[in-house]
């Protein structure tokens, strides 16, 4: 595994309609990584975990969180991602539709890094982003153990 490999964006989020916006925003602010759209919560953990080039095995990433997936909660996406594991250094963004001052609070109690409302204003969102793009630069690759 190399140093400067590229960061995976991982998108989790159910509305194809939001999914596409996201994708448009993260285009339209420069930044061409990789990116992998899930749109429920499941098949997210699974590549996440268990796939040979998900993060858990193939380092480094970078997830956008809906809180609202079908078959599960994105909290417990996160909590799960941000305790013990491979991930848990793994920045997390989460995009929701609630701004819900103590949903917005467990979330950064759980180890989110950024909280953005959707729908969201473009304006902050692009911000956001843009600081992704430092984020993604900075990211390091976890050292893999063995």
């Amino acid at each position: 595994m190399t140093k400067d490999q590229p960061v995976n964006i991982i998108m989790i989020e159910d509305d194809e309609g939001h999914a596409r916006l996201i994708e448009k925003n993260i285009r339209r602010a420069g930044i061409s990584n990789n990116i992998k759209h899930f749109t429920d919560g499941t098949t997210a953990l699974s590549f996440l975990y268990d796939a040979p080039d998900g993060p858990a095995r193939n380092g480094p990433a970078l997830i956008l969180l809906d809180l609202n997936l079908p078959d599960m909660s994105g909290t417990d996406i996160l909590a799960r991602i941000k305790g013990e594991g491979p991930l848990k250094r793994t920045p997390v963004v989460v995009l929701t539709t609630t701004d819900d001052k103590v949903e917005i609070q467990r979330c950064y109690d759980l180890g989110c890094n950024v909280y953005i409302t959707k729908p969201v204003n473009y304006e902050s969102f692009s911000d956001a982003i843009r600081q992704l793009g430092l984020f993604l630069s900075v990211i390091q690759v976890p050292d893999v153990e063995g």
